[in-house]
């Protein structure tokens, strides 16, 4: 009954510093849930967008269903998030400030219901993912270091 991740996009946290992370639902059509169940889901160049007080994921690029007919889905479709307004309202708050954007982090099946992850992000300098880099394979290496050591 618990987690089952489909998809992450770790591009996300190489371009992004992601700070707060909220949990919302989807609007799907049911090749799309069969599309995703089967994890042909890409958020890559996924974004989220605010317009009328409701929030929307565009780009999210869900598969078309193998098995489905002439009634299948639009792979690139815009997609409402299903948020409580107060989420809603702290989102608007806190992406009106300079340089905050939505960015979805990953999808997910929880208790049979597909799940979206969405993080309150602020774009990485070209210098800063540099250092990111560098800090993982300094990690790698002290990992790699410390194993060869414990043998």
């Amino acid at each position: 009954m618990g987690i089952k991740i489909i998809a992450t996009n770790k591009k996300a946290y190489h371009d992004y510093y992601i700070s707060d992370v909220f949990e919302a639902g989807l609007v799907l059509t049911g090749t799309e849930v069969k599309s995703i169940r089967a994890g042909k889901v890409n958020l890559k160049e996924a974004f989220c967008r605010i317009k009328d007080g409701e929030v929307y994921i565009n780009n999210m690029n869900v598969a078309e269903y193998t098995h489905g007919n002439r009634e299948n889905h639009d792979p690139t479709r815009m997609r409402k998030l299903l948020l409580h307004h107060a989420e809603i309202d702290k989102l608007i708050r806190m992406t009106e400030q300079k340089g905050l954007a939505l960015i979805p982090t990953k999808i997910y099946f929880k208790n049979n219901y597909v799940k979206l992850e969405i993080g309150l992000g602020r774009g990485k300098k070209l210098h800063d993912k540099r250092e990111t880099l560098k800090r993982k394979e300094a990690d790698r290496e002290m990992a790699k270091a410390v194993k060869q050591h414990t043998r």
